[in-house]
């Protein structure tokens, strides 16, 4: 809120500003001015601060010098940045939970490259995916869609659980709001009437009174009939406590990113380098002129129901686009600049605490995937090294979550891991007495 007057703030939920969809904002400077109730305007100046990489970072990847017809033969492989995937000695398990994927564990090179330049590369740098570095991570279970509305139902019939969405903002966590305008919603897409300049979001993005998962574009949208579409309007806590209740947590990046990629190594998407293979969509993303016209040349206008487009390697559907995904790790753009330097960093977790130079105030957490608002005119972060976030205690109707399970969770004192020519299995055993 840097040159904002305490007076000029009280017109507008901090939530507004301290918005979800700071995953695809613009990285170039912006002027902000946007309009309170009651008519008087603010401007709100800054400039994002670039954040320079040493050249050796992806460096078969910089924008100068790299043409849309060079991008098939730098992204083949990834480029010299990326090491082939190595993969944890073959398992094989039973009793995988229903709804879920079993992630052989690996060592894999996590990042991306810049795409700048590439074929529907888009505009930004992504910077914060860089440098490629090695990670290892051990064998896990992912759920193979998105949580959808039928089971976030469950977990609240269940529980009584109210997601922040649904709860009134406090006096404590907003002193300076009037209590008039402290009222409970979530910020949604809304469409422009016409083109506009990419250079304010608050152009398609509004805070709504009762915007929540039950009502993901406010009081008068519903679910009911879309069980099997992501939930959506659920913010960090809402997911980690969902998986919780479900006996899973939240994956942390590398484990997502591990995922997302297959079994494959420096793919510019989870399914390869082309876009559209054969002339095929393979994600729910935004097409037309963005934000105004989505001309749903995909098959879709908006939210997608799970499994409507083909999985990837491991079997799970729409880890790009469609709805933004939590991971548990707090972000900080630098994050991989600090653990560059380790020859391989095993089951990272993230940083300690979240940093993010364009609002160095606000507590983020990692999210991955891209959304169906994710396009190269604005926002190209469904492709599979890039890396969203979000302030952990907001949400919005393009964000939601999958959730992971660690296999040694599933022993019991009556099974046991044991291996068979070579190969390792869960094993359970029952005693009974005649």
């Amino acid at each position: 809120m840097t040159g904002l007057r305490m007076k000029d703030r009280v017109e507008i939920l901090l939530a507004i500003i301290l918005i979800v969809s700071q995953s695809c904002k613009s990285p170039k400077a912006e002027k902000i001015i946007a309009v309170t109730s009651t008519g008087t305007a603010f401007r709100k100046e800054y400039i994002v601060k670039k954040i320079n990489f040493p050249d050796k970072a992806a460096s078969m990847c910089r924008p100068t010098g790299l043409t849309r017809s060079d991008s098939a033969t730098f992204m083949e492989g990834g480029g010299r940045e990326f090491k082939e995937t190595l993969f944890n000695k073959p398992v094989a398990v039973t009793g995988v939970p229903a709804g879920m994927k079993f992630i052989n564990g690996g060592e894999f090179s996590m990042g991306g490259v810049n795409p700048v330049g590439m074929s529907g590369g888009g505009h930004e740098n992504m910077n914060d995916a860089r440098p490629v570095h090695r990670v290892k991570v051990n064998a896990y279970y992912m759920d193979a869609t998105e949580v959808t509305n039928k089971q976030f139902a469950a977990f609240v019939k269940a529980t009584g659980y109210v997601t922040v969405a649904e709860q009134k903002p406090t006096k404590e966590e907003f002193p300076e709001v009037p209590e008039d305008n402290l009222v409970a919603g979530s910020l949604v897409f809304k469409a422009p009437g016409q083109k506009v300049l990419l250079d304010n979001y608050l152009q398609w993005w509004a805070y709504v009174k009762d915007a929540n998962w039950k009502h993901p574009q406010g009081p008068n949208s519903s679910i009911i009939g879309k069980d099997n579409y992501p939930v959506v309007q659920v913010c960090w806590q809402d997911a980690a406590a969902y998986a919780k209740w479900a006996g899973k947590r939240l994956p942390t990046e590398a484990e997502w990113e591990y995922a997302a990629r297959g079994g494959q190594a420096g793919k510019l998407y989870a399914w390869g380098n082309e876009m559209k293979p054969g002339g095929k969509w393979m994600a729910n993303i935004f097409e037309g002129s963005f934000p105004n016209k989505d001309a749903g040349v995909d098959g879709f206008k908006g939210l997608a129901p799970v499994k409507q487009f083909p999985p990837n390697g491991y079997g799970l559907y729409d880890i790009a686009g469609n709805a933004w995904e939590w991971c548990d790790d707090w972000y900080r753009a630098d994050y991989y600049q600090t653990i560059a330097n380790n020859k391989i960093v095993n089951n990272p977790k993230g940083p300690a605490y979240s940093y993010d130079p364009d609002e160095p105030g606000v507590k983020k957490k990692v999210q991955r995937g891209g959304s169906f608002l994710c396009t190269d005119q604005y926002c190209t972060r469904y492709m599979v090294g890039t890396r969203g976030k979000g302030e952990y205690r907001s949400a919005s109707n393009h964000i939601g979550f999958r959730c992971v399970k660690d296999v040694a969770s599933l022993l019991t004192n009556n099974s046991k891991l044991i291996t068979v020519n070579g190969m390792l299995y869960l094993a359970h055993y029952s005693f009974y007495h005649k």
